[in-house]
């Protein structure tokens, strides 16, 4: 499924956070959406799953615009995964991946067979089958968030978004996730902190810098010394790194401070305070 946004802004309470923004990712293209903190990338993937309505602009699936969209019609298509979707909840693992069914659901029938095989499947995806009947406020922090991804996989969407998907997953799982989106034939948007990483799974890069799209292109175009230093204000070098990956290395941020050594913290015994004055008697 290809996703277009032409001309997309969203603002609140008067302040604009994002500003004309077109993009257009392709079906089965695999997009990272980069940028500092505070740069629009959570807004954006909101107003393309359709959970933010636009303050002028359009998005647009396979050409068709989703604002009359139904949200059943648009989870039809799209799945979105949070950056943080903590759920106080009794219930176990397999029914939160089961929750994905929802947009297929009938209100009568409940789920069929073929929903229990598809759940049964995001979750060995995701390596949680031995976990299914684990109550979710069981579960780590990490493991709640592939429980989450498998339940945008138990959508069987055409394109999934996520938004910092990689957080608090450790480097194995975060390996493991990235080389499946990368794999799958869906179209991803993934929104990632981590530019190696970007750069290692992601067939093209966008941009965003103060809710403006900056650049838009191939890792090694994106990730140049120049936008490292003017968008995240890091002095930085690009290149393969030992396995032939492109790769981005830090020397540190830009202009930053002369280093020196903290002052220690004093140990002179403090003087005693002196003791006040009698007061004069009155004569």
């Amino acid at each position: 499924m290809r996703i277009t946004a032409e001309g997309l802004a969203w603002s609140v309470a008067g302040k604009r956070i994002l500003t004309d923004v077109g993009l257009d990712v392709a079906p089965g293209e695999t997009v990272g959406l980069i940028g500092p903190n505070g740069s629009g990338k959570s807004t954006l993937l909101r107003c393309l799953a359709g959970l933010r309505t636009p303050t002028s602009g359009s998005v647009s699936y396979d050409k068709e615009p989703i604002r009359s969209w139904s949200a059943r019609r648009i989870a039809r298509h799209v799945a979105f995964v949070e950056q943080a979707a903590d759920t106080d909840s009794d219930l176990r693992v397999a029914d939160v991946v089961g929750l994905g069914r929802t947009p297929f659901g009938d209100r009568w029938r409940g789920f069929g067979a073929r929903d229990r095989a598809v759940v049964a499947a995001a979750l060995a995806r995701l390596g949680l089958t031995g976990l299914r009947e684990r109550p979710w406020k069981a579960l780590s922090g990490g493991e709640r968030q592939r429980a989450h991804i498998a339940r945008a996989l138990a959508q069987q969407p055409y394109a999934i978004l996520l938004d910092e998907p990689t957080n608090h997953l450790d480097v194995k799982h975060q390996l493991e996730l990235l080389g499946l989106l990368a794999a799958t034939d869906q179209t991803v948007l993934v929104a990632l902190h981590d530019l190696s990483l970007a750069a290692r799974y992601c067939d093209r890069l966008l941009l965003l810098h103060d809710g403006r799209l900056v650049a838009d292109g191939p890792p090694a175009d994106v990730l140049t010394p120049g936008l490292l230093a003017e968008v995240f204000e890091v002095d930085a070098v690009t290149g393969p790194d030992a396995l032939g990956h492109f790769a981005v290395t830090y020397r540190g941020p830009v202009a930053a401070p002369p280093a020196g050594p903290l002052p220690s913290p004093s140990t002179d015994t403090p003087s005693p305070e002196p003791a006040d004055s009698p007061t004069p008697k009155e004569i």
